[in-house]
């Protein structure tokens, strides 16, 4: 999981990386993956 956690993070600054670069779609839909694999990573982590 903390390897997912690592892809969060460098999904998040490729995303800063990319807006700044001026390709503002590619940037948010790296931002919006990022947002998808952290809500898998809140659900992996919620003890049953």
């Amino acid at each position: 999981m903390s390897l997912v956690v690592l892809a969060i993070f460098a999904l998040l600054l490729g995303a800063r990386v990319v807006w700044r670069r001026g390709d503002r779609q590619r940037a948010v839909l790296m931002a919006i993956a990022a947002l998808v694999i952290a809500g898998n990573v809140a659900i992996w982590a919620v003890p049953i």
